[in-house]
């Protein structure tokens, strides 16, 4: 099995508030020879228009991890964690046992352009938890 793909062959939906690419078969996305690797299971790449975003929504035993690459996501979850996301910051999610959250473009004048990478958890049952990180400045910026 490859795993390796340039990024130009990925899965594209266009939503007109999203504009995404799958690593790997996801929502109406599918591919057979790309349905993960491991506990890899989403990258996402999304760029979101000003304002708008992903509705409150549920997740279970998944890793969810996400990279600002330019703008700021405002986040709202189960747990009552509200929290802005910038540019070169990670979010970590842990699901665990279920959390339900919202992410949306904080900023009205400019796009959200975010990875978003989900890993399945070797143990269920664990509580949930949330993390914000800084790991550097982003390139170019």
């Amino acid at each position: 099995m490859n795993i390796l793909r340039a990024a130009n062959d990925r899965g594209y939906a266009h939503y007109g508030w999203l504009t995404s690419w799958h690593s790997f078969s996801f929502a109406d996305y599918y591919h057979p020879d790309f349905m993960g690797f491991s506990a890899l299971r989403v990258i996402n790449e999304d760029i979101i228009t000003p304002g708008q975003g992903f509705g409150t929504h549920p997740h279970k035993d998944m890793e969810i991890l996400t990279y600002v690459r330019s703008g700021t996501v405002a986040h709202r979850d189960s747990m009552g964690n509200q929290a802005q996301i910038h540019a070169g910051e990670f979010q970590i999610m842990g699901a665990g046992t279920g959390i339900r959250h919202s992410e949306y473009n904080a900023r009205d004048d400019a796009p959200l352009h975010l990875y978003q990478i989900w890993i399945t958890l070797a143990q269920t049952g664990l509580p949930p938890r949330y993390e914000q990180r800084r790991f550097g400045a982003p390139e170019g910026r």
